[in-house]
This record gives C-alpha cells, structure tokens and sequence, in this order.
C-alpha cells in the first residue's frame, strides 16, 4: 500500500466548512467529506470576504447594455463586481505562496462557479440569456492556475472527472514533496515510478518529461524540477483515455506473455476487449495484471503508481449516469 502525501486543496467555505451561503445554509457533500483525512483544505467565502452579511440577498451575473457581465445583487441590483474582483485577485495571488495543489468550488454560484454560471438580462424577474459563464472568483482561479486540477461539487458526481482529479492532486503532491529536496536521485525515482500512469495520460508528455529527467544539457537541479513541474502540469491537463490506457495494459502485459498459460493470456484479452467496449472498468484489467506482478514478484512494476495512484479508501464506483 503505497504513503500518499497531503494535497492542499482549496474549497469554497459553503461546502461543508461553515454556514456562510447567502440563507444561511451549509452543503454537505460525501466525497468532500471523504477527502478530508486525505487532505489539507484552506477555504474562504468569497461574498463574505468583501463584507456582505448572512444572510443576504442573493448575487447574480447580470450582463449589462455594453455587453459585460456584472455581479449584482438579485433585487436591488447593487454593484460588487469591483469588491469581488479586487479581493479575488488579492487572494488569489497570495494562495500561489501556498502550493495550492487543486481546487473544488461551488457550482452554479455567481462568485465561485467556473463554467455553469446562469447570465440574467437585469434584476428582479428578469430572463435568463441562453447561455453560461463564469463567476468572478472561479474566472480567475481559471486565469491564475491555468493548469492545476480545478472541479466543482458537481462534476465529481461524474466518475471519470472524480478519478482525474484525484490522480492529479496526488500527483502533484507528491511531486511538490520531491520538490523540496531538488535532488536529481529523488526526481528519477518519482519518474520511473509513474512511468505507465504519465503513458496512459499522454505519451508525447511522457517523452518529454523522461529526456527533461535524462539532463543531456547539464542543467542546474532548480532549473530541471522547474521544467518537469511545467511539464508534468500539462502531461496530467487531460484525462485518460481507453486507447492510450489499452496501449499501458498491453506493455505491462508484456512482461508476463512467456510466463501465463495459454488460458491466462485468453481471458485477459478477451477482458480487454470488454474495456474496449466499456463492459468493464479500467481497475478490473489493472487488478489482473497486479495479481501477475505478486505472483511474478516484479519489483520494477510493484512500484507503478498507476495501479495505486490515489488512496484506495476515495476509490468508488459510483457515477452521476454518465459513465465509468
């Protein structure tokens, strides 16, 4: 079982931290309450930041006659973009300090929502216009951390999102650990651990990071943890995908081809023929193979954090109906 290092993430308060959304109530969320042993939250209401009480009137993006979205009060129609914008950006620049390692916001809401913002003509009961954006605070956690895991409450009902994001944060959290000792021993180490995990995001990053790790051109420790830090940000941006994850199961079934029966190598491409066709998941094909590496006692391959690359205690199938 692997040691997992602490993500530091930052949470919108209103999610399970305080009763601070505009009447007064908290939301209670299962995996952020799963999360909590896992991880280090630092969190902040936004609306609260700039001094509006509880409760409130309600805040809406209402999108004026020049064409700009302003944050509004939903009634009375008064102004706090300008509040909301210089405490975001003021926050969000000393969160840098930080090493915030991801984000979970509030969905839908007009400060933290990142892309499911509703847009109003002006207040009262006004029309909705069809189509959506972002609050102020969630646009700039976008702009200033452009590629670090960023989800709302939502989205990790969806098993796919949940599971990116959780490869990512303790990814990269482990990276960061490293990090501190700038060693190049410690740096190859974490490279050749995630081998298959960064394959399976994408290999043209993989390449890369690998020759950054290689140091052909003698650089400085500070400068190549600098260059795989970027690097590796980008490699982990987009999910996996079934056709570069049969490609990892297949090299990690290469190891054992001479060694299986002729039944054994049988069944396991025919499973992977039913991932191929999402009859099963990705951890059926994974927990095959790992039950070769114990019984082979590959020590090279007991060690990819591919089979393990979160804590299995947040793993769930459970799913918002939009597949695993």
């Amino acid at each position: 079982m692997r040691k997992f290092e602490k993500p530091v993430i930052f949470i919108s308060k209103c999610l399970g931290q305080s009763k601070c959304r505009y009447d007064g109530s908290v939301i209670t969320n299962e995996i952020i309450t799963a999360l909590s042993p896992f991880v280090t939250f630092t969190t902040v209401c936004p609306e609260m930041s700039i001094g509006l009480p509880v409760p409130r009137e309600a805040l809406r993006i209402v999108r004026d006659t020049k064409g700009d979205n302003k944050l509004v009060f939903s009634q009375t129609g008064v102004d706090v973009t300008q509040p909301m914008n210089d405490f975001s950006n003021a926050y969000l620049t000393e969160l840098k300090h930080k090493s915030v390692d991801g984000f979970i916001l509030k969905n839908r809401s007009p400060s933290c929502g990142f892309n499911d913002v509703k847009i109003y003509k002006g207040i009262g009961k006004s029309q909705m216009i069809p189509e959506k954006t972002a609050g102020i605070f969630g646009k700039l956690v976008l702009e200033q951390f452009p590629l670090s895991a960023v989800e709302n409450e939502g989205r990790l009902l969806h098993y796919n999102i949940r599971e990116h994001f959780m490869i990512k944060i303790f990814t990269l959290s482990a990276f960061k650990k490293i990090s501190e000792t700038q060693k190049l021993s410690e740096l190859i180490k974490f490279h050749a651990s995630n081998k298959y995990l960064f394959m399976a995001f994408s290999q043209q990053h993989s390449k890369t990071l690998g020759k950054i790790v290689a140091n052909h051109q003698k650089l400085a420790p500070k400068e190549i943890y600098l260059r795989y830090g970027n690097n590796l940000m980008k490699t982990l941006e987009h999910p996996m995908s079934i056709k570069r994850n049969i490609n990892v199961l297949l090299h990690i079934f290469g190891y054992f081809k001479n060694d299986l029966s002729s039944d054994e190598k049988a069944f396991f491409l025919e499973q992977l023929e039913h991932y191929n066709d999402k009859r099963v998941p990705f951890s059926v094909l994974l927990n095959i193979l790992r039950t070769w590496v114990i019984r082979f006692e590959d020590h090279y391959l007991s060690d990819q954090t591919i089979f393990e690359p979160y804590p299995l205690a947040l793993f769930t199938i459970t799913d918002s109906g939009k597949g695993l």
